[in-house]
């Protein structure tokens, strides 16, 4: 049994965030043409809007030049939380990793680490396939996480309820 003891300081800044964050979300794929298809996409979506702002959604292809595009305007719009799905694997097409932390000013590596050790608990090996980051651009954090729904549960476990933590630091 692990005990969480969370410190008095963190407990002061989660106390002082604001609960008032917008979000954006972008999932990549090539093979979902429409939001209907998109089930992780949805799922991120109901789970965002049931606490905070969900002021942007796109659904992109794998593509570099698309996803700088929509982080830009997300960024340039004043939204606190990106968080991006799917293009995360190992597969050519898969250009998320790559694209998010060439932007990144600052590197959250914590993110990665957790949700791999969270994801080896419930699928064993295989969560070395994962290459969940996050990171800050421009003063906006950036969550980037696998596209398939079990994946997108467990990363937004880890991460939902310290939105406004993150962005207290952030901003």
């Amino acid at each position: 049994m692990v005990i969480i003891m969370k410190s008095e300081t963190a407990k002061q800044h989660q106390k002082e965030s604001s609960k008032d964050i917008t979000c954006g979300l972008i999932t990549l794929s090539d093979s979902r043409k429409s939001e209907k298809l998109d089930l992780s996409g949805k799922y991120i979506a109901e789970e965002i809007e049931a606490r905070y702002t969900l002021k942007s959604r796109s659904l992109i292809p794998d593509e570099k030049e698309d996803l700088v595009n929509s982080i830009d305007a997300m960024a340039e719009d004043g939204i606190d939380v990106i968080l991006t799905n799917g293009g995360t694997g190992l597969a050519a097409r898969d250009i998320t990793v790559e694209t998010v932390e060439s932007l990144f000013e600052k590197k959250i590596d914590g993110f990665g680490e957790l949700f791999r050790a969270k994801s080896f608990e419930e699928i064993g090996s295989a969560a070395l396939l994962s290459r969940a980051t996050a990171g800050v651009y421009k003063k906006t954090i950036i969550f980037s996480m696998p596209g398939s729904p079990n994946a997108v549960k467990t990363a937004l476990g880890l991460i939902i309820d310290e939105l406004p933590h993150f962005v207290h630091h952030v901003k």
